[in-house]
């Protein structure tokens, strides 16, 4: 199905998505409003792809959705306030895993079994060696 022209649109960049609000025309001429979630995904290459889902949201349905989605933002706000936890936990975890009692590497190096230090553990080889 082809999509109709846009009457009007606005953009929210959220990160690696992108949320597109357009208010496209029936052919009978009426409004309905389309939400558009766009994620970026890249490939092992560097290459990227987007996927996208897509909501169709009707003049009908506009207040009981407009009520229920301002209900479930109130409610996950008065839960668990504005803080993006994922964030406060990445800072949290890396901050626990740089400090020297979480690392235990800092202490001391570690050896192999007849006391020669890890790093000793290797060969070097040279590619004429393959």
């Amino acid at each position: 199905m082809m999509e109709k022209e846009e009457i009007y649109s606005k953009v929210l960049r959220a990160g690696r998505r992108t949320y597109f609000f357009d208010v496209r025309a029936t052919k009978a001429g009426d409004y309905y409003l389309t939400i558009t979630e766009s994620k970026k995904f890249t490939n092992d290459d560097g290459s990227f792809h987007y996927k996208k889902h897509k909501i169709y949201l009707y003049k009908e349905d506009f207040s009981e959705f407009n009520s229920i989605l301002q209900e479930m933002t109130d409610y996950v706000i008065a839960e668990k306030g504005d803080e993006v936890i994922s964030d406060r936990h990445q800072k949290d975890f890396k901050r626990e895993y740089d400090t020297p009692a979480a690392n235990t590497a800092t202490e001391a190096p570690s050896t192999t079994e007849d006391n020669t230090p890890a790093e000793s553990r290797f060969t070097d080889i040279d590619f004429d060696d393959i």
